[in-house]
């Protein structure tokens, strides 16, 4: 069945599609356009769906960033895939069947979900489009930024730099300032979305709610088991270097100077447990973060997140180590990771690859 009919079977039934294969956004579910807690990492108030999800199936969260439609949703809260999502959705829907469909299907032109999609691809483009290099003159916010975040080394070409993007909290346009950005690629390498970090003029985080923000795509596009791809395989290299932000991805490089590793951003947990490695990677070393426990996480979602995607990769034949940074989180500070132990110990503070490496090779 082709993905377009299932799109336009759903519309309308996306609430209760939702409710049932994803019942942790069953609050979300009840209280349309009103903020909860987000289903994937918690908090108190980050997450709602969007007034129409019943049509659209969206929704936002301050972290995790924007699901555009009812499949980016379902695959956010879920972990599936689009073919994973797509399969359970038609056999919700019963399509194919000679079952009737539930009564409230509302059907759409196919075409409005193309306009949406190519507003969304033609906003991806035009702010890439927009950006220059760090290392030029007019992109000072961003070198000032990760100066101040005790980022010493040259920034990737991966990162970039536009001078203004306007900032909204859901429909409301705040204001406009200058980002850095990144692309968010796929499991095949192709562009997803990007990344953006919010500054001032002085390279610092700009004063909103959410300063790093994802921007939403098209509903072709799928971003679990995607990443930032900072820095590229050397040709040579089948060990991948695997972190959380990009801050503190940076901070692994910079760390690891000399392996000449290639280093990914997952930009969050949820991303980095559901990550998958290019082929080439037969070992992957995940630098985790150490994250306070909470009621949903009592083990921290940075240490869960690595623990998890360990057991995948090792699951799947791929060598994989997690490590975690050692030391107690600082009070009034909500997690501990490289970055932190960039700035206070210097690269000595970080392992020695070659003998990660032999300590994983010893184990398989």
């Amino acid at each position: 069945m082709e993905v377009g009919e299932v799109k336009i079977a759903a519309q309308g039934m996306w609430d209760s599609i939702l409710r049932s294969l994803a019942p942790q956004l069953r609050d979300a579910l009840e209280r349309p356009g009103h903020h909860v807690p987000c289903p994937v990492h918690g908090g108190k108030d980050g997450y709602r769906t969007f007034p129409d999800v019943a049509k659209t199936g969206g929704g936002v969260c301050n972290t995790c960033g924007v699901h555009a439609d009812g499949f980016a949703t379902l695959m956010w809260a879920s972990g599936m895939n689009f073919k994973e999502a797509l399969g359970e959705v038609v056999g919700y829907l019963q399509l194919g069947t000679t079952r009737p469909l539930p009564a409230r299907v509302v059907k759409r032109e196919k075409t409005s979900d193309e306009r949406e999609d190519e507003k969304l691809r033609q906003s991806l483009n035009r702010v890439w489009n927009e950006s220059i290099q760090i290392c030029e003159r007019d992109a000072e916010p961003a070198r000032l930024y990760l100066a101040r975040r005790g980022i010493a080394l040259s920034p990737p070409e991966a990162l970039r730099f536009h001078p203004s993007l306007p900032y909204y909290e859901g429909k409301e346009k705040c204001g406009e300032y200058p980002a850095m950005i990144s692309m968010v690629s796929g499991t095949q390498g192709n562009a997803v979305t990007i990344h953006r970090i919010y500054l001032t003029r002085d390279g610092i985080k700009a004063p909103v709610k959410s300063p790093k923000k994802l921007m939403a795509y098209p509903g072709d596009r799928q971003i679990i088991g995607g990443a930032i791809r900072l820095s590229p395989a050397s040709g040579k290299s089948s060990t991948l270097l695997v972190a959380e932000g990009v801050e503190t991805s940076l901070a692994v490089i910079e760390g690891t100077m000399g392996s000449n590793f290639p280093v990914w951003s997952t930009v969050n947990a949820l991303l980095m447990e559901n990550l998958t490695p290019p082929d080439w990677a037969t070992r992957v070393i995940i630098f985790g973060d150490k994250d306070r426990p909470t009621e949903q996480h009592p083990k921290g979602h940075g240490q869960e997140a690595a623990k998890k995607l360990v057991q995948r990769l090792w699951q799947r034949g791929i060598q994989a180590s997690a490590i975690i940074p050692a030391g107690e989180i600082s009070p009034g500070e909500k997690s501990l990771d490289w970055l932190d132990i960039l700035k206070t110990k210097g690269s000595a503070g970080f392992p020695v690859m070659n003998m990660i490496e032999r300590a994983m090779r010893n184990a398989a």
